[in-house]
């Protein structure tokens, strides 16, 4: 029943109660055009047919507007932006020579390498560890002696390779803690490249830093801890909230810093003036065509006391010499070298006190001589360095290895040789004989700071 219809009768009714009224006034109601598109053809049946052609004057049936647009509203949907993205990336086709390419080219760095292999030995000791806790190999470990010995090696692995990799990071953590408590212009500097998007300033940069070097720092600690307690207690005896909470803060503070990074001003980009610290630029150039080491490998009688140092005291040389190269902290290189060549074996052997059987006692302890020998890699691959830096060539050694590339031949020479190596490299005619212009670019630099930078040089 319309409008009109329901004003008539009531009209009526009153005038048969002898009440006066006022002549009613129309009721006028608006249509609104409700914007649509041509992308679906049912809209514009709705919108062309007879029923939608109306007269503003004329009454309408509000129950055929809701009718109608409920129908806009069932044919309109709202474009779905996941299945969309995921679409898009399952049509791309993957190039796999390119792919290739990239796993060539990252496979040929010795740290990569080195990481590749730690993230074997883990991913193996990880799912035997797993299987065994599930019972997924009672038919393959019927005893219950065997299951445990296989659960403590394992766990034991597990436990001495994270516990390397925190001692390989520590002494650069630290030493970033010391740079954030110092504060100076060049501490910030290289804080900023560090932990800051784009090596830029950023509002309060010192307590988002100070949050993220604290949490890497407590991820060590908690791992050291964790390290006490499987060594330190038998699996019986072992407390498992002092495991729960060791493990959960040892996972979970890296995992917070590294999500803290990126959500926090250090991972936002910022318009900041350029400051001092990024006003200087150091560029190295070489002029001379075909630069030479000082003297060969062997040549030690060249500088008798470099070589005695080197034989006596090669850790210490070894970072002094990397800080002389602008190579990074003397101490932070001469910890961290120490720590590569020593730390697998007293972990590994510290690692097999709690294992029953004595093969796999005798097994743990030799791994840890072999990598406490492949631990020269590190003077191998800053070797590398160096020689990409200056220009200089490749080692000549006379092994049927090295003929496959100059990296390789580095890392040998540091394998069979390494104070001779050692020697080579810290003899200063090595490094000023390759070096022609040292250009620094500065924009609003003291005078005085200009000199000093050049006098240490």
């Amino acid at each position: 029943m319309t409008l009109m219809t329901e004003n008539s009768e009531v009209q009526d009714e009153e005038e048969s109660n002898g009440s006066k009224l006022k002549t009613p006034v129309p009721l006028d109601i608006k249509t609104f055009n409700i914007p649509h598109t041509n992308e679906d053809p049912r809209l514009n049946d709705i919108h062309t047919s007879p029923s939608n052609k109306r007269d503003n004057s004329s009454p309408l049936n509000l129950q055929q507007i809701v009718n109608e647009r409920d129908q806009l509203s069932h044919i309109i949907r709202r474009p779905n932006k996941i299945s969309h993205v995921f679409q898009q990336i399952l049509s791309r086709k993957l190039d796999r020579e390119s792919l290739q390419n990239m796993a060539k080219e990252w496979i040929k760095s010795p740290i990569n390498i080195v990481l590749l292999i730690w993230i074997i030995c883990v991913t193996i000791s990880g799912a035997i560890l797993f299987l065994v806790m599930t019972g997924m190999l009672n038919h393959l470990l019927p005893q219950k002696h065997q299951r445990e010995t296989w659960f403590e090696v394992n766990n034991q692995i597990l436990n001495a390779l994270f516990t390397l990799i925190c001692l390989y990071h520590h002494p650069r953590r630290i030493h970033h803690f010391i740079l954030l408590l110092r504060w100076k212009s060049h501490d910030v500097s290289k804080l900023r490249k560090l932990y800051s998007k784009n090596g830029t300033y950023k509002p309060h940069e010192r307590a988002h830093m100070a949050i993220v070097i604290f949490l890497l720092n407590l991820n060590c600690f908690a791992q050291y801890a964790l390290c006490g307690i499987n060594v330190g207690y038998t699996r019986s005896e072992r407390p498992a909230i002092g495991v729960a909470i060791t493990i959960t803060v040892a996972i979970a503070a890296p995992a917070f810093a590294g999500v803290y990074t990126i959500v926090s001003p250090l991972g936002k980009d910022y318009d900041t003036c350029p400051d001092e610290e990024s006003q200087i630029e150091t560029r190295f150039s070489f002029s001379e065509t075909n630069p030479k080491w000082s003297g060969g490998v062997l040549d030690i009688w060249n500088d008798i006391s470099v070589s005695h140092l080197s034989l006596f005291c090669g850790f210490c040389v070894f970072g002094w010499n990397m800080e002389r190269l602008g190579f990074g902290n003397m101490y932070v290189h001469t910890a961290t070298f120490l720590l590569f060549c020593l730390a697998p074996f007293l972990i590994f052997n510290m690692a097999a006190i709690n294992v029953k059987s004595e093969v796999v006692r005798e097994v743990l302890g030799g791994t840890g001589v072999f990598l406490c020998v492949f631990g020269l890699l590190y003077g191998g691959f800053w070797r590398i360095q160096m020689r990409k830096r200056y220009n200089l060539p490749a080692t000549n050694c006379k092994l049927w290895c090295c003929g496959k590339g100059d990296d390789v031949s580095d890392c040998v020479s540091w394998l069979f040789c390494c104070w001779c190596s050692l020697a080579q490299e810290v003899q200063k005619k090595a490094i000023k004989k390759n070096i022609s212009k040292f250009v620094i670019l500065c924009v609003g630099i003291r005078k005085s700071s200009l000199q000093v930078l050049l006098a240490s040089w």
